[in-house]
């Protein structure tokens, strides 16, 4: 067995120099063996990258295992309410939002992705309707929030991922959409409880956007004032 003799490290009997200091090796009683393989790489190489479609198998057959688990034990596990439903509900909602982007990761496909997201959150809500038999507050409440929703989200998606938007003008977006939503819910909640629409809060919160969202308006409009903004955000 050799040793380094500038840095002790134990030495290898392939190697011709040491590893740490990079000191040559010279020991006359034990030649370098350039036949035997390296103990360690001498080329640096990337690791290849991971299979979509294996990660995709991989985590459907997680979710598939949960659900299904979790559904016979139920069967044994008889309770009030099947709270198997939730499980399994978030189970699809969950493969639904992580496996289709795995395999279809194309911008083309955004619409049709987030389709399903909402649709997934749309399932998930009515499983749990189905185990509270309510579908009244579903179908005149939680369908039309969730609809709501997705279009706050095809909005953004359309603002701002069809063309690069300025900071600004992202902020402006984001902030207006959400009094925006605010005030949908608002009515809808109204609606489905009350009959008629009265607005209170939403307006508060529509409010405090507008309020936000005027001097962005005016930042955006001086040019002086919006490279300070800009100048100061990529600091």
């Amino acid at each position: 067995m050799s040793y380094c003799v500038n840095c002790g490290v134990e030495l290898d009997a392939t190697a011709s120099f040491c590893p740490l200091c990079h000191t040559p090796v010279y020991n006359p009683n034990q030649p370098v063996d350039e036949t035997s393989p390296k103990p360690f790489p001498t080329e640096r190489k990337e690791v290849p990258p991971v299979s979509r479609i294996q990660v995709a198998i991989l985590l459907s057959a997680i979710f598939a295992s949960v659900g299904v688990c979790c559904g016979v034990l139920n069967i044994f596990l008889r309770t009030q309410h099947t709270w198997s439903l939730y499980v399994i509900g978030a189970v699809i909602m969950l493969w639904i939002w992580t496996v289709p982007p795995l395999l279809h990761h194309k911008k083309d496909t955004f619409r049709l992705q987030l389709f399903a997201d909402i649709m997934a959150i749309a399932v998930y809500i009515s499983l749990i309707a189905v185990d509270l038999d309510g579908w009244n507050w579903y179908w005149h409440l939680a369908l039309p929030i969730i609809l709501l929703l997705g279009a706050v989200f095809l909005f953004w998606g359309i603002t701002m991922g069809v063309k690069k938007r300025s900071t600004l003008t992202s902020i402006t977006l984001v902030v207006g959409s959400i009094g925006a939503f605010a005030v949908g819910v608002e009515c809808l909640l109204d609606r489905f409880f009350h009959g008629s629409w009265s607005p209170s809060w939403s307006l508060i919160v529509l409010t405090v956007c507008i309020i936000i969202i005027i001097p962005l308006i005016v930042v955006r409009r001086v040019p002086s004032l919006r490279e300070e903004v800009r100048r100061r955000f990529h600091m």
